[in-house]
């Protein structure tokens, strides 16, 4: 008798032999030399799931595996720490933080997280289309409040394709609800206090397989959850059969880093670096780099744009991300409007495709936008991070995160932190719910 999975119950991220266009478009961004496949890629995309497709992804799998970088391909885009140091800019010397300021910067970056979160997360996956017509029928265009479920007409409960039923509205919740953009920073305050601050991606990985269920991964976490549970160890566990390496997972990660480091971009991006390796290559790893820097930088007393450019202190110069988060900064200096530079950044990222929509790139372009063009106020700040669309939940609070870790409590308003009522909620095994001012003072505790 054969015996084959049940590919139905299967989810899509599960699947290698599912994501096979996706790997194509992925590797050719990368420079790997694989054009002369494609024409085999396609075909075995077409077929149906079966164990001969999942034969076929193998080999597929084992020709990206072993493909060189195309000799005209431009950019240098290590994965290793010492590859990534050689070829970052130098960072500008920072000024000491105010210690006596530190805790109510802290409250701020997690309170501020968790309301960036809860805005965009009802509206995670919609695209602008739709968006645009929900937040200006309801009178919230320009974006200034959370989006309430009398906000939902019946006609978009009916017609819209994004589907609206069953979402965490603002006024539906007693706290801030599960995600995880507030999971990881949770989970990375539990594997500090486990195995300090010289944690490994070793560690990382067991922590993963300890505390949550395989349902709270996404994308590049699922499929680096399942390669962990296989004795796939990092790096090992970032690359096999993972199509989705470069997207935003690890970038929703470093927050943590970043509180414990405060005024030490460098040693934020090295502990970023530890846990993006988990379930990332090259911009992916990046992305977590540039969020834990900005957000050690963010506790000092400086610029928004001092802020960004300590992030980027700590990300390769030879990098497409490097490249295109500066080219928003110089639009910014130049003068483009608010709008047309995030129509930009629409033009070079596809929101109606997966990979546009939730790639790292993508989205730290707009994290960066929303920052500058946001001017330090929050409430026009994470609102530009989730109007523009994209990764909505995971701009929102990570914008959030900064400013709040910039100005400190007193910059976010009671409407904001009133529906979150100073809880997180979580599905880590064992915690539940978590009092932000609890984890203010465990993030101290951090502290070197």
């Amino acid at each position: 008798m054969r015996i084959t999975p049940d590919y139905t119950s299967m989810q899509k991220w599960e699947d290698y032999g599912n994501n096979l266009l996706l790997e194509y478009k992925q590797s050719i961004e990368e420079g790997l030399d694989i054009e002369k496949y494609k024409d085999l890629f396609e075909a075995a995309a077409r077929l149906e799931p079966s164990p001969e497709r999942a034969g076929i992804a193998d080999t597929l799998f084992n020709i990206v595996n072993c493909a060189n970088i195309r000799e005209d391909y431009k950019y240098n885009e290590p994965s290793d720490l010492e590859g990534i140091r050689k070829l970052c800019p130098d960072g500008t010397k920072l000024p000491s933080f105010d210690k006596e300021k530190l805790s109510d910067k802290l409250s701020g970056a997690w309170l501020g997280r968790a309301v960036g979160c809860l805005l965009g997360k009802p509206i995670e996956g919609i695209r602008t289309d739709e968006l645009n017509v929900l937040i200006k029928t309801s009178g919230n265009y320009p974006m200034h409040r959370y989006i309430v479920s009398d906000d939902i007409t019946d006609d978009m409960y009916e017609n819209f394709r994004f589907r609206l039923r069953g979402r965490c509205f603002a006024d539906t919740v007693s706290c801030a609800p599960v995600d995880d953009d507030t999971n990881y920073t949770v989970l990375y305050q539990m594997v500090v206090d486990k195995y300090g601050r010289d944690f490994t991606a070793e560690n990382v990985g067991e922590a993963w397989l300890d505390l949550q269920p395989k349902r709270a991964y996404c994308t590049a976490e699922r499929v680096a959850f399942l390669n962990l549970a296989a004795g796939y160890k990092p790096p090992f566990s970032a690359i096999y059969k993972n199509p989705f390496r470069e997207w935003i997972g690890a970038q929703i990660r470093g927050d943590y880093f970043g509180y414990i480091n405060p005024g030490d971009p460098k040693t934020a991006a090295d502990m970023a670096w530890r846990d993006a390796s988990v379930s990332h290559i090259k911009n992916g790893i990046y992305g977590e780099m540039f969020i834990a820097a900005m957000i050690a930088c963010a506790a000092c007393d400086i610029s928004i744009e001092d802020v960004i450019m300590g992030g980027l202190s700590q990300v390769p110069l030879t990098s497409r991300l490097y490249e295109k988060v500066t080219e928003v900064i110089e639009k910014y200096r130049s003068g483009v409007s608010c709008q047309d530079c995030f129509k930009f950044i629409h033009e070079e990222f596809d929101e109606y495709s997966e990979h546009g929509w939730c790639h790292t790139i993508s989205n730290a372009m707009i994290v960066t936008a929303a920052l500058l063009y946001g001017k330090g106020d929050f409430t026009r700040s994470i609102c530009l991070a989730v109007q523009t669309g994209f990764d909505t939940d995971c701009n929102g609070a990570t914008v959030g995160s900064v400013i709040g870790m910039m100005y400190g409590t007193a910059a976010i308003s009671e409407d904001w932190a009133k529906p979150i009522n100073g809880v997180i909620d979580t599905s880590i095994f064992g915690v539940g719910k978590i009092d932000i001012s609890s984890a203010v003072q465990k993030t101290l505790s951090h502290i070197k």
